[in-house]
């Protein structure tokens, strides 16, 4: 029996591990890094190990570290989560020959489909359908579009899609210079890639003793660089001779490396056809929608079969309902995906929602890590439900701090297409730019009205002062009342002007307003006959004199910052200056750039690495290349001096 286990990952998994242990009677053992010494996981654990540093490659991924932390703390068990070491056959190997049980398939089995390479061949011999490879020096046009692929790793890192001939050599080179750097292997491989395919897995479970079974499908169509973003079970809209497929298939591809334990088979569907795309061996991100349905504690299965314990050879529970998971990031959809740091300051989701975080209230988003700071679950009898359900907790969650991508989730589950089951991968690619477009469910009215509100409850809180007691009453009209906000993220300034007369509240492009309530966190107005309340937080931002300032209503959240009065100058930027969008570490520069360079609007001239993404950042417009600060392996921070573009016609 296992009495103490050390999760050898961080944030919201290790919580997630955690909360399993502490239903079963199980100690727990936490690792942190320096970036993570007061994080959430740590705080939970019955016991917690240093790992020295900041980055990955330095903490988490130090398997030799983990291993002496597990024995240092008494752990008899090591769990790995997902992403880190979770599929490295060396560090599974190293736990056991400690001592420890390891909570995870065989190292053999995880070796067998560590390279997708690998694992394809395998998958051959097991009768597995495959899509057959390409090799890039028989490339012809008629095979376009195709899919350059890392052998190893995941994530979306190393992934290319290619739809122009001339253009293949030189992302294979992008993709084998990501795929080092990531993964320390450069393998890659090409493969037709399906337009509008449907990425649908199906989770597995198989004991030490020859069952295994398949637990439904799963559908991750919705992905924004090849890294899921909404996914549900059952996969919706496949016919019932595909499902068998399917399950058939994963168990198959499972007897076929002996597995053990918790895995997920990922198939390419188009039609009626499926494609082997890969085997996670570990537990999935997604798992929590698969527990809703099949009404199971994944994690608490591992742990039982890594003691020994037998599966029911009968097969598992059946299915029930619909469970529907979207991972709310820390990014800017809007910007390309930009991931956001800095302080979250309240994460409230109300509602029947599961919500599975690795972070709370006051805790700090930094560039080191993954910026997903939660998934919310709903589950329903029916998709419709399920999906409405999780629509109305995210459009009432009280979110302050970055940037999210809370309002895309929002719009994505009630895009028409997705109502009706129509999803592929290609989903964002088709539709983000509607998604993203600035939201507004009050006729055009509701930044102003928000903006409104956190003006009276800025008024409020400064009456409630000693200072705020005397001056600002005015027995006539007089001068308005004047405050200037910046709207999060676009950085648009909206001029609240008002007047609170003995006849009620006057303000300018909100005609008709009354002023029913308010207080430094609450005001009540009426707007075009119809009471709206609105929520109201401040909290210091990073700009001297100011303060952001979130305001939540029924007319969508907004977040501002309220700039003082009186600003000072900032330094001035040059035209044509390329700072960083973000923290990170330049981990390229275009081949052969150099300063004198005449370049093109949206030209790639440097990739940044942040929050286990690569981020390119372009040209701004067609010129000469006049600075170049960035380094390979040089860390920067939002705002660095990377470049600098004189466009044409500037100069001189």
């Amino acid at each position: 029996m296992i009495h103490s286990v050390l999760v050898a990952n961080r944030g919201e998994i290790a919580r997630r591990v955690f909360t399993t242990c502490r239903r079963m009677g199980i100690a727990t053992v936490a690792v942190h890094s320096d970036a993570d010494a007061t994080a959430a996981h740590v705080r939970e654990a019955d016991a917690a190990v240093r790992l020295p540093g900041d980055a990955p490659a330095d903490t988490y991924l130090r398997g030799d570290l983990v291993v002496k932390a597990a024995l240092e703390a008494g752990a008899d068990a090591v769990h790995p989560g997902y992403g880190f070491l979770s599929e490295n056959a060396g560090f599974a190997r190293a736990v056991q020959e400690a001592g420890l049980v390891w909570i995870g398939p065989s190292p053999e089995a995880i070796e067998a489909m560590a390279s997708k390479t690998r694992a394809k061949r395998i998958m051959a011999g097991a009768g597995v359908p495959l899509l057959e490879p390409v090799r890039p020096g028989e490339v012809t046009a008629a095979q376009l579009p195709l899919l350059v692929k890392a052998a190893s790793g995941g994530g979306g890192r190393g992934m290319r899609v290619v739809r122009e001939l001339g253009l293949l050599e030189g992302e294979i080179a992008a993709a084998r210079a990501e795929a080092a750097s990531a993964f320390g292997d450069g393998e890659v491989f090409v493969e037709p890639y399906v337009e509008r395919g449907r990425h649908v897995e199906v989770q597995v479970l198989a004991d030490g003793q020859g069952t295994v079974w398949a637990l439904g499908t799963r559908d991750c169509s919705l992905q924004r660089r090849h890294q899921k973003v909404v996914e549900e079970a059952p996969a919706p809209g496949l016919a019932a001779g595909l499902r068998t497929t399917l399950h058939e298939a994963a168990v198959q591809a499972a007897r076929a490396v002996d597995y053990r334990g918790a895995g997920t088979v990922e198939f390419l569907v188009t039609g009626d056809a499926a494609y082997f795309l890969e085997m996670n061996t570990r537990l999935q991100v997604e798992h929590p929608v698969t527990e809703r349905v099949y009404g199971l504690d994944l994690v608490a299965e591992q742990i039982r079969v890594a003691e020994g314990a037998p599966l029911d050879p009968a097969g598992p529970p059946g299915p029930r309902g619909h469970a529907v998971e979207v991972r709310l990031y820390a990014e800017d959809p809007a910007r390309d995906w930009q991931p956001q740091t800095g302080t979250l300051h309240l994460l409230d989701v109300p509602g029947d929602v599961r919500l599975d975080s690795g972070v709370t209230g006051g805790d700090e988003i930094t560039p080191h890590y993954d910026p997903m700071l939660a998934k919310l679950v709903s589950w329903a009898p029916t998709r419709a439900e399920a999906v409405r359900s999780l629509a109305h907790a995210l459009e009432t969650a009280r979110i302050h701090g970055p940037v999210t991508n809370r309002e895309l989730l929002l719009r994505s589950l009630r895009h028409p297409d997705f109502a009706a089951g129509r999803v592929d991968t290609g989903f964002y690619d088709r539709h983000l730019a509607e998604l993203t477009a600035p939201a507004d469910r009050s006729g055009g009215r509701a930044r102003e009205a928000s903006a409104l509100a956190a003006a009276l409850a800025d008024a409020a809180a400064r009456r409630a002062t000693p200072a705020g007691r005397f001056g600002g009453f005015r027995n006539v009209p007089s001068q308005p009342q004047v405050k200037t906000y910046r709207t999060e993220p676009d950085g648009e300034e909206t001029e609240v002007r008002y007047w609170l007369t003995r006849d009620g509240l006057h303000a300018e492009g909100l005609p008709g307003v009354r002023l029913l309530e308010s207080t430094p966190e609450r005001v009540v107005c009426e707007l075009d006959g119809v009471r709206r309340e609105f929520t109201v937080a401040r909290y210091p931002a990073p700009g001297r004199g100011e303060e952001r300032v979130h305001v939540d209503s029924a007319l969508g959240a907004h977040a501002f910052t309220a700039l003082p009065r009186l600003r000072e100058p900032g330094a001035a930027t040059e035209p044509g200056s390329l700072l960083a969008p973000m923290p990170g570490t330049v981990v390229r520069v275009a081949e052969g750039l150099t300063v004198g360079d005449a370049v093109r609007a949206g030209q790639p001239l440097l990739w940044l690495e942040a929050m286990k993404m690569e981020h390119k950042v372009v040209a701004p417009a067609s010129g000469t290349l006049t600075a170049l600060e960035a380094v390979p392996g040089r860390q920067v921070e939002l705002g660095t001096l990377l470049a600098v573009v004189t466009e044409d016609g500037a100069q001189g």
